[in-house]
């Protein structure tokens, strides 16, 4: 494939913007090549500046469970613009979507829009703090929940010690209220909250890891730190960014039978718009402000052009069968995916929950970060290339999950694990 156009722009916006790019993953480094630029998108395909069509299994990072440009949120969002694209004041759109996620979730009893998941986790961990009055939270190393400084951390020497900032900017006195904890270790998790008794405020987690590739919680994992949490006076916050409305309309509370305190929200509720929201018990919620004491504001929380988009998205979502088809697609692709590895001799962990999956170059499952086996990007890399010269839009990460859509076609799928037939005899 030619990519020409994409080098220039790239070699372009690396002058004007910090990498050339405004999220850092988009800069395809760990998959040892330059990014493709997007110039249009439509059901499973995306196109690029050079022309060039892709079978898209990114979706703008989950968001585009319908597909792009589903015609109903297109039009949803185009009747809206004609009225205003925004106006910092409350709209009746904010209301039909708020209910529509209470519907979904029943223990969400208030929602408060924002406009992106990092809004939503910071939100509901400062929330949480003010609620219980302790100032420590402890999150999962692998799990990622945004950029604000408290979750930029990684663990410390030991089960005990306080986190340490991975990134510069965060003060090591903002770290040191972050314990972090070993994703699926419910002992090493009991041993950091004993150690710190009366201390957490709370406990945050992708309940389904998908920034470590698709990680599904171990039995009674969830279950354990529910009992945790209401025995210890914490709350338990799970994030649902990426997992909400996607592995179930209830979300992965819904799949597991498991519910949060606090629920954090984004992505698939805005119809691919930039949105975010965070909910739970209403004793909790009304702690915020105006009610309560706890700050948090955003001018365009509850966009109305996304609110609009959320609530054509979730009204299909609702439709009979609609998660047993992607379901089986998504059944249908990890498995002709792993037999093809297996037939030509490559390790692989085939790892899927609904319409998210990965593939890890290893023949051992993936249960946390550190099983992952080092070496792996690098296969995983030369994999992402020829995948992406065949024509399939894979996330440009090893730890990051794919995502299925329900506009993609068994054509598409054949398609796809023909493409991972040719790459797998390039590893």
């Amino acid at each position: 494939m030619n990519h020409q156009k994409s080098s220039e722009l790239f070699a372009k916006a690396k002058q004007i913007i910090p990498g050339g790019v405004n999220s850092p993953v988009r800069a395809f480094k760990s998959v040892g090549c330059d990014p493709i630029f997007i110039k249009s998108a439509s059901g499973s395909k995306i196109v690029d500046a050079d022309g060039n069509s892709y079978i898209d299994y990114v979706g703008s990072w989950g968001p585009m469970i319908l597909g792009h440009c589903h015609p109903k949120v297109v039009e949803a969002i185009q009747q809206a613009a004609k009225d205003g694209a925004s106006y910092g004041a409350p709209t009746e759109r904010e209301i039909i979507l708020a209910d529509m996620v209470r519907e979904a979730y029943p223990n969400i009893e208030m929602v408060r829009m924002v406009s992106s998941g990092t809004e939503a986790t910071m939100s509901a961990i400062r929330l949480a703090r003010g609620y219980t009055g302790r100032d420590k939270i402890l999150k999962y190393d692998g799990c990622y929940h945004g950029h604000a400084d408290s979750l930029l951390v990684k663990a410390g020497s030991g089960a005990a010690t306080f986190g340490v900032p991975t990134s510069p900017g965060v003060p090591a006195d903002f770290a040191k209220y972050t314990l972090t904890a070993t994703y699926n270790d419910l002992e090493e998790t009991k041993a950091l909250v004993a150690a710190n008794k009366g201390e957490i405020a709370c406990i945050i987690l992708e309940p389904i890891a998908g920034n470590m590739g698709c990680v599904a919680p171990r039995p009674g994992f969830l279950q354990g730190l529910r009992t945790l949490c209401d025995a210890e006076g914490i709350l338990l916050i799970i994030d649902e960014v990426m997992t909400g409305f996607r592995v179930a309309f209830g979300g992965a509370q819904e799949r597991f039978g498991v519910r949060g305190d606090l629920v954090c929200l984004g992505k698939i509720i805005g119809g691919g718009l930039p949105v975010g929201a965070f909910g739970g018990k209403r004793e909790i919620m009304e702690k915020l402000s105006p009610v309560g004491g706890v700050y948090q504001a955003g001018t365009l929380s509850g966009n109305p052009l996304a609110m609009s988009a959320g609530i054509a998205t979730l009204t299909l979502l609702k439709e009979k069968g609609f998660y047993d088809r992607i379901e089986e697609k998504s059944t249908y692709l990890c498995k002709g995916l792993a037999e093809e590895a297996k037939a030509a001799g490559v390790p692989t962990s085939l790892q899927r929950v609904g319409g998210m999956f990965c593939t890890y170059f290893q023949g051992q499952e993936v249960f946390n970060f550190a099983d992952v086996e080092p070496g792996t990007q690098a296969i995983f890399g030369k994999f992402f290339r020829s995948m992406l010269e065949s024509g399939v839009n894979l996330a440009p990460s090893q730890y990051e999950a794919g995502f299925m859509s329900i506009a993609h076609s068994t054509d598409d799928l054949d398609q796809t694990i023909a493409a991972a037939k040719k790459a797998y005899k390039t590893l």
